[in-house]
């Protein structure tokens, strides 16, 4: 059957009916990728495999509750609605708005915003508004003025967010053909991870699966509210999809990691752009640095000898966001092109062919 987006497909597990007008631009089905280099590098009987979110129509995991809260706001009769954003959410929702034809407006921290995000709610005509302050200073203004007027919050503190992203786990669990015994996600709102795990619960009640995974969340270690248990004022990582200081959903990210005997970790920019310059150069998958997170996770794990040589996990790393989000964090961290004569001559000398 032709692929109709999530809600087409998972409708049975989400708050939908007959009279919800499906706004949809066929998001999901993204590919779960088998990495062999990275399970090489994690253990012998380990196999990681890349849930590759950046194949989403706008380029992030955002597009699986935006398709939600959007269909819903047009449901309720909204005209209008609002997020704060470090830039996948603005671009999320500015598209399905679009779609939907509704306005959209956004607020986003001052100079924090990765050029192709920004690039995207421009190009969708969401009125972008930048503010003297971090994303936790945005959201904090969306709520107040969504509270008083009549317009929708469309950030992961509307509940059908969270409803639309829990189909990332659904469709691990189908593409796998089981759970997978580890999930590793970035955290920064901490959103996704509250809704994997529930929908792997969902998914377990429902009889589709027996098991379920344990959790595994990553901070950037200059964004870690979590790990430090204690809201961060001043935020700093290169990553900034999760440069959050106080995360919305941080106790539900914490029942995750408990209840799936889990842990929340942070690593380190360093870290984190050795894990993306791996997934580019020994994988062939581009993501946004954020979304390295979860790989740089599983590889500090594995170097502080969290897997032993008899461990058989099948692992899943979510890469939330293509790599074409920043393009400026890709230039600078490769080479830049040599530039030789128009010559064979000087091709042939320059590859090792003299």
């Amino acid at each position: 059957m032709k692929w109709q987006g999530l809600i087409n497909k998972y409708k049975e597990y989400l708050p939908v009916s007959n009279k919800t007008p499906i706004v949809s631009l066929n998001e999901g089905n993204t590919p779960l990728i088998f990495a062999p280099h990275i399970s090489s590098l994690i253990g012998e009987k380990i196999k990681v495999f890349l849930k590759y979110e950046g194949l989403n129509p706008t380029g992030s995991f955002k597009d699986r509750g935006m398709t939600m809260a959007i269909s819903k706001a047009l449901e309720d009769g909204a005209h209008a609605v609002m997020c704060a954003s470090t830039g996948n959410t603005s671009a999320s929702a500015a598209a399905y708005s679009a779609r939907a034809g509704l306005k959209c407006i956004v607020l986003i921290p001052k100079g924090a915003i990765a050029l192709g995000k920004l690039a995207q709610a421009l190009i969708h005509k969401a009125h972008v508004i930048a503010i003297d302050g971090n994303f936790d200073d945005a959201l904090t203004l969306v709520k107040e003025i969504t509270n008083k007027y009549p317009v929708t919050l469309v950030n992961s503190l509307n509940p059908y967010r969270i409803e639309g992203q829990t189909t990332g786990a659904y469709e691990v669990c189908d593409q796998l053909g089981s759970p997978p015994d580890i999930l590793s996600i970035p955290v920064g709102n901490a959103g996704n991870i509250t809704a994997y795990w529930k929908g792997f619960k969902r998914y377990q009640e429902a009889g589709k699966i027996e098991s379920l995974p344990k959790m595994l969340g990553f901070q950037a270690a200059g964004a870690a509210p979590i790990v430090n248990k204690k809201i961060i004022e001043d935020p700093k990582t290169i990553a900034t999809a999760i440069k959050i200081g106080n995360p919305a959903s941080w106790q539900s990210a914490e029942a995750a990691r408990d209840e799936s005997n889990g842990l929340i970790d942070s690593v380190t920019d360093e870290e984190i752009l050795n894990a993306y310059k791996i997934l580019s150069s020994k994988e062939g998958v581009f993501v946004e640095p954020a979304s390295a997170a979860s790989v740089a996770g599983i590889l500090k794990l594995a170097q502080n000898n969290y897997f032993t040589e008899n461990d058989e996990y099948n692992i899943v790393c979510v890469l939330t966001g293509h790599g074409l989000k920043d393009p400026d964090r890709a230039i600078k961290s490769i080479e830049e092109p040599v530039i030789i004569p128009a010559k064979v001559e000087s091709v042939l000398k320059e590859i090792g062919f003299e």
